[in-house]
């Protein structure tokens, strides 16, 4: 792969590239700007500031086509076998097509079971917020607890900080963590007589899940009595067998299918929660977003495409350029987890050693991505990123329009993240004083939302799983799989049982003498 004519001219390029600063390549391209700014879906991406020349853009558009992301992205729409080592489609765009749409998994039709689920949502979304689906004692819901871990929590868990009111009818807490101390927290000040409980596992069998649920049905029963906790429980899974034994009623599981992957499911009934909490014309808009933003990345032009070129810039850094960082910075106290979905999306789906073949990668697959809002930000990491002895691009998300606090902070804030963006890049002379020299040519890019709103949130979110998908198809790797995480799962049933005073195989010195001082 490293060594097709088209990777081969992407390195030629970007080794021309580094020779030019970035400030210059404004002066040496007039239309810089106008070429490399685009618009959809609300959303505004500015990757003028990224360290390519217009040679290099177009190599990066020419590696795009040789290594067919075009054919790809058909196949992906299609429904077709794209996650080829689980032999399944990946197709949650079809959880948030509008009704009427003919999606197809491996030739099989699904949009009206889509439908269907999403319905069965919305009448339980109404009567929960309507105070006609209330618990055992009569009283409405004015809490949801919400039980998932990875993709099953961290994409609720975005949504809602992302839209949440400032003081929302119905509250919603969230425990993924098996520490303790995050179950305890989440369900402090809460009224059992007047929560739900959503357990969210695709496969119903994960460890941490199913230990946060047990707690939350005996934190039920301690309050309600025993038998009373089940008109309290609700739950989403790929298998309403395992949430049926749990002690869940049949109508109170939405379901889900296997193509839907859990680091891309949040449109599905994972997001029930949500649409309770900010109730269903807020959810249908997160929806409405994100299929807005399916339809511009597969009619578009690549090079007019903001999912593909985002992707080509950030290729162009890691492989090009040989960058294994990348900071995401949103300007936007709301949008503060993001960093942390998009380190699940990208490194759990690219974090990949081996391609489609099973035959070992020859070049870097995915980035290591870190950050936190601004501009908290700069009070801890920019200095590395101003004056490190390594390049990190960064990814700026902002505003134009807040509604929220007082008027003044809106420039401010403003102010910060168009400041930064520029001085990474201009950096500051200064060969007298080295420790206040800024070395500059330091790349970003800049996305700006409109408002932050269901609908440019949806958009957000769809921008970065494209953007993914299209990394994945450059690299040749398989996205949608995560095998990584399995090995240390597996382990942990053994150490867990020894750790219980059971007998386990031998493990290595350190890890014996671990489980010998925590035993105790």
């Amino acid at each position: 792969m490293a060594d097709t004519p088209a990777w081969t001219a992407l390195k030629a390029a970007a080794r021309a590239d580094r020779q030019t600063p970035i400030r210059a390549l404004f002066e040496a391209e007039p239309d810089r700007l106008d070429g490399l700014t685009f618009e959809a879906c609300g959303l505004r991406l500015d990757l003028s500031k990224q360290p390519w020349s217009r040679e290099g853009v177009t190599a990066a558009v020419e590696l795009a086509q040789a290594c067919g992301v075009e054919a790809a992205r058909a196949r992906l729409f299609a429904g077709e076998i794209v996650n080829r080592t689980e032999g399944r489609p990946a197709l949650h765009m079809a959880l948030r097509a509008p009704a009427g749409a003919d999606f197809r998994a491996a030739g099989q039709p699904v949009s009206e079971e889509v439908e269907d689920v999403r319905d069965a949502m919305q009448d339980f979304v109404a009567a929960v917020r309507s105070g006609m689906a209330g618990g055992a004692t009569g009283k409405p819901f004015k809490a949801v607890l919400h039980i998932g871990i990875g993709g099953s929590d961290l994409g609720p868990r975005l949504v809602w900080e992302a839209l949440r009111p400032l003081n929302p009818d119905i509250q919603l807490r969230f425990a993924a963590n098996i520490d303790g101390a995050e179950f305890a927290a989440a369900v402090a000040g809460l009224d059992p007589e007047q929560t739900l409980v959503v357990v969210v596992s695709k496969t119903f069998t994960t460890q941490e899940t199913l230990a946060n649920a047990r707690a939350a049905k005996a934190w039920l029963e301690a309050r309600l009595g025993k038998g009373k906790a089940d008109s309290h429980l609700a739950a989403v899974s790929a298998n309403p067998a395992e949430a049926g034994r749990f002690g869940i009623a049949e109508d109170r599981v939405f379901t889900f299918r296997d193509w839907v992957g859990g680091r891309y499911s949040v449109w599905s009934a994972v997001g029930l929660s949500c649409a309770i909490g900010l109730g269903w014309p807020a959810f249908e808009g997160l929806l409405a977003g994100a299929g807005a933003m399916d339809e511009h990345f597969q009619t578009a032009p690549l090079d007019a495409s903001m999912p593909v070129m985002l992707a080509l810039a950030h290729v162009f850094n890691r492989n090009g350029l040989d960058r294994p960082l990348r900071a995401v910075v949103p300007y936007a106290r709301r949008l503060a987890l993001f960093p942390s979905y998009l380190q699940q999306l990208e490194m759990e789906s690219n974090g990949k050693r081996v391609t489609q073949a099973g035959q070992p990668v020859d070049q870097a697959t995915a980035a290591a991505v870190f950050g936190d809002a601004g501009t908290n930000g700069q009070h801890a990491f920019f200095q590395l990123l101003h004056q490190g002895a390594d390049i990190i691009p960064v990814d700026f998300i902002a505003l134009a329009q807040d509604h929220e606090g007082p008027a003044e902070h809106r420039n401010i804030l403003l102010a910060n993240a168009i400041a930064q963006a520029e001085a990474l890049m201009i950096g500051q002379e200064n060969l007298a004083e080295p420790h206040r020299h800024f070395p500059g040519n330091r790349p970003s890019s800049f996305l700006l939302l409109e408002r932050l709103t269901p609908e440019t949130l949806g958009a957000l979110i769809a921008l970065h799983e494209h953007k993914t998908f299209v990394e994945g198809v450059l690299w040749d790797i398989d996205s949608f799989d995560q095998w990584g995480v399995e090995l240390g799962k597996v382990l942990a049933k053994t150490v867990l049982r020894e750790l219980d005073g059971g007998d386990g195989p031998g493990h290595d010195p350190s890890t014996t003498a671990l489980i010998a001082r925590l035993a105790r």
